[in-house]
């Protein structure tokens, strides 16, 4: 297993918002996979980021679906898998 993050930026939704969409992820991925949930701001956008256990499933690059990638790379735009986690 490695550590993931799934992150939620937004302009123009609330605090709220933001912390409801994290929260939903956690609950769908389960809290013993949970790590960490973390917020900033970013050039006046809120980020929440969720910090968690899992195996990659798709490209940090493109979103590309990556379930059963055995090449090391994105088929879609060609990122190096190694630098994903």
């Amino acid at each position: 297993m490695r550590m993931l993050t799934k992150v939620f930026r937004a302009t123009f939704k609330s605090w709220q918002a933001l912390f409801d969409q994290a929260t939903d992820f956690a609950t769908e991925i389960g809290r013993e996979r949970v790590i960490s949930i973390s917020h900033s701001s970013d050039s006046g956008n809120g980020v929440v980021v969720v910090w968690y256990w899992g195996e990659p499933t798709e490209c940090r690059e493109c979103g590309y679906n990556l379930t059963g990638n055995a090449s090391g790379r994105c088929p879609e735009c060609g990122w190096e898998l190694s630098h994903q986690g």
